[in-house]
């Protein structure tokens, strides 16, 4: 247990130490992880990122030392060696201290493994030259949380926990700090234990820290110092499913579910057996004595037996009942007027030849027309001068003059063709 805050008798103080063995659970933090840290209800551990920035850490501090609090800080390389003594002033307060990369690179979930490994390395190296006397706790927290499993081997490889988080304040956002402490203390309160993650660089941090300090007092709220176990000081005794941070128990179904009432019955009496009259299908008055023994003797022990058939029996019809008789059609109703075959085929070899001198007659009248037109093209009155002169033939009127003779023939033969028919 920590020690009372002198001269501040109404700090919140901080509840507990837990120690913790960074080999035995490498990866915290229900952000990203199954497992956190082992807090029990109202239960919160503080975290800070990216210092130490003189400006605003050591107002963190001092805002801390007044309310007695401790916390664990992600120390980043480089500022360690521009700050060095803000990351000694970390250890004489008596706070955790962490490392969180070299440069703070935002991508080390996809960088070379061999960058990674540097970034890391150096990283620690940068903060325990800026300590001088002894080394920062085997606690890393990935720059933005992107993580990588090559990443988190590597951290394991080398015994050192890797910290995520349970949930944030989004103090690195331009926000206000009210809107700060607001976000804190929803996600706290909707979590009911675990780790916060803040930014001891930010103003708004700076300026939101002592509300939030004072309303978690309020709340009931207790602050747990976490360090890592050392041969001196070995880890805190704890269950695997503490480190889970909402175990599963066998009490949830009976402490969410509301209970059962109890039912309490006003009248226990029987109710009365229905009659076999109210289970027939007919009335007992109406069944005729062969009936009557036939249920008589499938009664057994006063309890009558079913029927073998409870629905009513198909009764045979009678095929001397009068039925209605439809009317038969007449014969004469599909009955079809028809000619002979003779006669079908006389019409149908007229109708052939008729169609057939048509098309003929057709074929005769484009001849002509062509005909003509042809000869009033080749035939110009000069070219039958010259030949009445000559005394010679133009082929072409010679082979109109024949076509127009076959014409009249094949027409007159024709005629008389139809004439026939007629």
């Amino acid at each position: 247990m920590a020690a009372d805050c002198p001269g501040h008798p109404d700090a919140l103080g901080t509840s507990r130490t837990l120690v913790v063995d960074p080999k035995a659970h490498p990866r915290i933090g229900t952000m990203q992880y199954a497992e956190t840290l082992p807090l029990e209800d109202h239960e919160v551990v503080l975290t800070f990122d990216d210092g130490p920035l003189p400006r605003n850490s050591n107002q963190i501090l001092d805002i801390l030392a007044a309310e007695c609090v401790k916390a664990t800080f992600f120390t980043i390389g480089r500022m360690a060696q521009a700050y060095p003594e803000g990351v000694r002033k970390l250890r004489d307060a008596g706070q955790t201290i962490g490392t969180h990369s070299q440069d703070h690179p935002l991508s080390m979930n996809r960088m070379p493994i061999e960058r990674a490994r540097q970034e890391i390395d150096d990283g620690i190296a940068s903060v325990t030259a800026a300590l001088g006397n002894g080394a920062p706790a085997a606690f890393f927290r990935i720059p933005g949380l992107l993580r990588a499993e090559g990443v988190e081997d590597y951290l394991a490889s080398r015994g050192i926990q890797v910290w995520s988080a349970d949930f944030l304040a989004d103090d690195w956002r331009h926000i206000s700090s009210s809107r700060v402490y607001e976000l804190a203390m929803k996600r706290l309160e909707q979590k009911g234990k675990g780790i916060l993650l803040l930014h001891d660089i930010q103003a708004r941090t700076v300026a939101a820290l002592p509300r939030i300090l004072h309303e978690l007092k309020v709340r009931g709220y207790r602050i747990v110092d976490v360090v890592p176990a050392t041969p001196e000081q070995p880890a805190t005794p704890t269950e695997p499913l503490q480190w889970q941070l909402h175990p599963p128990s066998e009490t949830v179904a009976i402490s969410q579910w509301p209970e059962i009432p109890n039912f309490v019955f006003a009248d226990g009496g029987e109710l009365t057996a229905p009659a076999f009259s109210d289970l027939d299908w007919r009335d007992l008055q109406s069944m005729t004595l062969a009936e009557l023994l036939d249920h008589a003797s499938r009664s057994t022990r006063g309890v009558p037996l079913p029927r073998q058939a409870p629905w009513p029996r198909r009764w045979p019809v009678s095929s001397e009942s009068g039925a209605i008789a439809l009317p038969v059609p007449a014969a004469s109703v599909f009955e079809m007027a028809e000619k002979s075959y003779a006669a079908m085929a006389m019409s149908s070899h007229h109708q052939e030849q008729t169609v057939q001198a048509d098309r003929r007659t057709d074929r005769i009248a484009k001849l002509i027309a062509a005909d003509s037109g042809e000869s009033r093209r080749m035939r110009p009155r000069r070219q039958g001068e010259h030949a009445r002169r000559s005394g010679k033939r133009h082929p072409t009127g010679h082979g109109s003059r024949l076509t127009a003779h076959g014409g009249r023939r094949e027409l007159k033969h024709l005629v008389q063709f139809k004439k026939r028919s007629v």
